[in-house]
């Protein structure tokens, strides 16, 4: 099926089907716009959008899907090297939509919603707006199949330089369709988030999900409680952080308590705020993981049991195995890298198939170099990443996760991150990261100890004013490692 097959879904439809910010439109507003946008298109093989929350990006990527051609979405707030690297990288030939840069030699589009000055068209584009062709052919008249490039998103980065993913049609087909059965999303749902549109929360669970299922769609530019408040949806989207500063406005996450689905994703939801959304909200979050690579693979469902840090059974086309340190199968409740394969994994990074081949095992399976545990009814728990989560210090196999959550139980404490730094006794020494007030490190380490086994308990505990994040929330761990790598071990 077309993979935008909910834009031509006339249930539902008003002036305000699709809402960015104070600005909003229709569907068939949406699709007449992006179809006069989508023939500037017409040759182009890959188009680059700079992904403002605006209507302007969603026109964007809407025609470029719907001219066949492939959509890299720049972060909004990006830096002038990682923009010249994802030009260089992808390769793309146009830029389509607002472009705040004159230094770049792409080729600008303008997109039919913008005026001349760069604001917002008054009324609706002329130009087709025909029903989708399920045979794959776009409106620009190239073949388009379902393994043809979707999307080419960029990674963080916090390795090397970002790594550009190819998404095929299909695979984001099939990883929406398996959501929308998950969650019991439908054309009646009136979706909420305000998450960066260059990621695939954002993007394509949070836009892409919306045109594909016909459903009403608010974005309310910045994730703020008071935001999510004012709007009334039934579903909403959020990444820990937003959920947090929700819980801390009381008004704001009782106004929740009217929707269908809280969905928390792209970093741990601690049990405190799952917590809080239960008492405040009456609501009990969906987590769910992925990455870009694979998509969204594991999911809780609407229907199911939720258990805070729990992140779910494998979707729909998905098959997940957990591997040990001595390559195999862990069983029940057992530590080890989580494997996937199926129907939503990517095709490879742009310009590097070594690279990509190099992630896959021999059979086939593609390694998330995440840790997990899988319980006996085969629900996963992400312990962290295997490089940073799972810490092996004086013979004993620890997950950093464990004693966060231990150290987050303090009445005292905000934030917690746990990494492993090299120690020439250990192998590799507990480090604690604390966001806290009116506690010593000393009484930390002494409450970790006296609540899980002596041997976890954090060998330094550093109390600093916040932790390093990035644009989702996820603590960036490799910094403060390097903050730690050359450092004496502290008693504890």
């Amino acid at each position: 099926m077309e993979l935008l097959a909910g834009l031509w879904n006339e249930h539902g439809d008003s002036n305000e089907a699709i809402r960015a910010g104070d600005r909003a439109i229709s569907r068939r507003e949406l699709l007449a716009r992006a179809s006069v946008t989508s023939q500037r298109l017409f040759g182009a093989q890959t188009v680059v959008v700079h992904a403002t929350p605006s209507l302007e990006t969603f026109e964007a990527v809407t025609a470029a899907l719907m001219a066949g051609t492939t959509v890299v979405p720049m972060p909004a707030d990006v830096g002038i090297a990682e923009r010249d690297h994802v030009l260089h990288d992808s390769g793309a030939q146009l830029a389509v939509g607002p472009w705040p840069w004159s230094d770049t030699e792409i080729e600008v589009v303008p997109v039919a919603g913008e005026r001349a000055t760069g604001g917002p068209a008054s009324g609706p584009a002329s130009g087709p707006a025909s029903g989708p062709n399920l045979t794959g052919s776009s409106i620009s008249g190239r073949e388009v199949s379902p393994e043809d490039p979707a999307l080419v998103m960029y990674t963080s980065g916090t390795t090397g330089a970002p790594k550009g993913v190819v998404l095929s049609r299909a695979a984001v087909a099939a990883d929406l369709d398996a959501l929308f059965d998950a969650w019991a999303w439908t054309e009646d749902d009136h979706l909420v988030h305000g998450l960066p549109l260059s990621h695939v929360h954002g993007l394509v669970l949070g836009v892409l999900g919306a045109l594909r299922i016909g459903c009403r769609l608010t974005h309310t530019v910045r994730p703020t409680p008071q935001a999510y408040a004012a709007v009334g949806g039934s579903l909403y989207f959020g990444v820990p952080t937003v959920w947090s500063r929700v819980v801390a406005d009381p008004q704001s996450a009782a106004a929740l308590s009217k929707a269908r689905l809280l969905v928390s994703g792209s970093a741990t939801l601690s049990a405190d705020t799952f917590g809080a959304l239960r008492a405040l909200a009456h609501q009990q979050p969906v987590e769910r993981y992925g990455m870009t690579e694979t998509l969204i693979t594991l999911s809780t469902r609407a229907d199911g049991e939720r258990r805070p840090g729990w992140v779910g059974w494998p979707l729909a086309g998905v098959n997940t195995r957990v591997v040990t340190e001595q390559l195999e199968v862990a069983e029940a409740g057992q530590m080890g890298e989580l494997h996937v394969r199926g129907t939503t994994l990517f095709d490879g990074y742009v310009g590097d198939r070594e690279l990509s081949r190099a992630g896959y095992t021999e059979d086939g399976w593609w390694r998330t170099g995440d840790a997990v545990v899988v319980d006996d009814g085969g629900c996963h728990r992400i312990i962290g990443r295997m490089s940073t989560d799972f810490i092996k210090s004086g013979g004993y196999r620890i997950g950093a996760g464990e004693i966060e959550d231990s150290l987050l139980a303090h009445p005292a404490v905000a934030e917690a991150a746990v990494v492993g730094a090299k120690d020439p006794d250990l192998g590799q020494r507990i480090v604690a990261f604390v966001v806290a007030d009116g506690v010593r490190p000393e009484e930390l380490t002494t409450w970790v100890a006296g609540r899980l086994s002596v041997h976890k308990r954090p060998r330094e505990v550093r109390l600093v004013e916040s932790l390093p994040r990035n644009s989702l929330g996820k603590v960036q761990k490799a910094k403060l490692m390097d903050s730690v790598e050359d450092s004496s071990p502290s008693p504890g």
